[in-house]
């Protein structure tokens, strides 16, 4: 645990890893705290119209059920899908699934066919747990998955889903470093890559969400985030570190998110501490007389917040925001912390404790103060990801020697905190997601009509970005308003409503290099210039 000192300086210094040789994240999120405290909440699931509170000792027993269904049909190392919301049930079988010693692969409710299809085939998952609509996709795409052996369907009876199933379950003895999670992620070419974590991760992330949280945990907290927890924000920076640490975890997911309904919500389930990426947080900014919280930290990442959202939050949630920030194959790294330094707009943070992160050069050599470089953060670290699945041309890719590539650019302040400059590629940042335009490319080039496309983001007060597609049509077709929103409905419905184009340009040639790819960055300077 982070240890709060005077000032960064000396909290850093003080920290020390310790990551034990054997370590399961199951044991230690679920039973490890069961036993300590068997009547505490675990989670409270405010998703219906009657909210349940389940405790440790329930979800020990739950978790171990599930482990058992498990395992009629996978295995130490098995790939294991979870196409499931925030829940009860997503939460138990993860840790069913870490118990087992299988990997665990979060997915996301509203992928659709396409999404699935590569994540599931790709990983080769041999079993998937989710519910009747999620169960409704996978029948369709069932026949292109051959390793896929068994669908697990929960439905509204939790107990008639694991009716007989005995309560206990001896767990794998599973090493730190065993692979636990695969996560897909996106890029800016090519079908998204899974990155492979090890057990270790969740320690790995411990550091940053208490340093995130003003010290996590206090007397009294209690976590919410709107962030699914498919993805690593959602699962590994609040789910499971909340788990570990005892605090009670509030599961909601809105169809479509509010401000009315976050700002209810926090209410009336005396939530004290939530992640609420910055598309969250613009969009509660924009409701007149919200009502007064409880709030004792709130944590934000994804892009940088401005003074204005910072002195909002001071006003209006009672609390400084802190940014962090980190990726799916390297997350919470960086991060800011009220309780040690007042935050400074347009700056991430600090390097968290325990992480040694740089803005290096093209050699690997660290840049001084106020020159730009690549963010980097050193090898190894209980964080980082083994590696990318089935693909270890990317996973050398990642890394300039003993340092893994961020992908984006930043100046050392001179106090020691770190200044975002961008990115340096084609990845696009839109309402909290990072957004590949590779898969987007290529679904648009599945419908009859489109020849070429070519997919960049555009500046957004809202979302940070908005997904703009360029495409070039086959002669046969005409550019026209239902042509563009027949598009943006054709990757809606094969990817998901967060990768659609909000906008379809029509062009009569697209920019390439010799070697025939699409220049985006022209792209992007056509939309600057109107």
């Amino acid at each position: 645990m982070l240890s709060q000192k005077s000032d960064y300086a000396r909290t850093r210094d003080a920290f020390r890893w310790d990551i034990p040789r054997h370590y399961n994240i199951g044991v230690d999120c679920c039973d490890r705290v069961a036993d300590l405290s068997p009547d505490a909440a675990a989670i409270i699931d405010a998703s219906g119209d009657n909210p349940r509170t389940v405790t440790f000792a329930r979800l020990r027993s739950l978790s171990n059920q599930m482990a058992r269904l498990l395992s009629r049909h996978a295995s130490a190392g098995s790939r294991i899908g979870v196409l499931l919301p925030q829940s009860v049930e997503t939460a138990m079988t993860h840790l069913a699934a870490f118990k087992l010693g299988a990997i665990s692969i979060p997915l996301f409710t509203l992928f659709g066919p396409d999404a699935l299809r590569h994540r599931l085939r790709d990983s080769g998952a041999c079993v998937l747990v989710t519910d009747a609509a999620g169960a409704a996709k996978i029948d369709a795409i069932r026949a292109d998955l051959p390793d896929l052996v068994c669908v697990i369907v929960i439905g509204p009876d939790l107990d008639a889903t694991l009716a007989g199933l005995p309560d206990d379950f001896t767990p794998a003895r599973t090493a730190a470093d065993d692979p636990a999670l695969l996560i897909y992620t996106s890029g800016t070419t090519g079908a998204p890559k899974g990155a492979l974590h090890a057990h270790r991760v969740l320690l790995g992330h411990l550091p940053g969400v208490e340093m995130s949280h003003d010290f996590l945990p206090q007397p009294g907290d209690r976590i919410w985030t709107p962030a699914d927890w498919a993805w690593i924000g959602g699962l590994l920076d609040v789910l499971l570190p909340a788990l570990h640490h005892g605090i009670p975890v509030v599961a909601c997911r809105f169809a479509k998110f509010t401000a009315e309904a976050a700002f209810a919500l926090m209410r009336d389930h005396g939530v004290r501490n939530a992640f609420l990426p910055p598309t969250a947080l613009k969009i509660m900014r924009l409701m007149p007389d919200p009502p007064q919280l409880n709030l004792r930290s709130v944590a934000s990442g994804g892009e940088t917040l401005g003074t204005e959202l910072i002195d909002w939050g001071q006003r209006v949630l009672g609390c400084t925001i802190n940014e962090f920030y980190g990726q799916t194959e390297c997350n919470m790294i960086v991060s800011s912390c009220a309780a040690l330094a007042p935050a400074v707009p347009g700056v991430m943070g600090f390097a968290v404790p325990g992480h040694d992160v740089q803005v290096i050069d093209p050699d690997g050599q660290p840049c001084p103060v106020g020159a730009e470089g690549d963010i980097a953060c050193r090898s190894p670290d209980p964080v980082m990801f083994l590696r990318y699945w089935n693909n270890p041309a990317a996973t050398e890719a990642k890394m300039r020697g003993n340092w893994l590539l961020t992908g984006d650019r930043g100046t050392w302040c001179p106090d020691g905190r770190i200044r975002f400059k961008g990115r340096d590629d084609d990845i696009i940042s839109s309402g909290g997601y990072r957004i590949g335009p590779a898969e987007i490319e290529d679904c648009l080039l599945t419908h009859p009509a489109v020849q070429m496309a070519g997919v960049v983001g555009a500046p957004d007060p809202i979302r940070g970005e908005v997904i703009v597609a360029f495409v070039q049509l086959v002669s046969s077709a005409v550019g026209e308003d239902a042509l563009a929103d027949t598009l943006i409905a054709h990757v809606r419905n094969r990817l998901a409503a967060h990768e659609a184009p909000r906008r379809i340009i029509f062009a009569g040639c697209l920019p390439l290099t010799t070697t025939g790819k699409i220049i985006r960055a022209d792209l992007r300077a056509q939309l600057a210039q109107g």
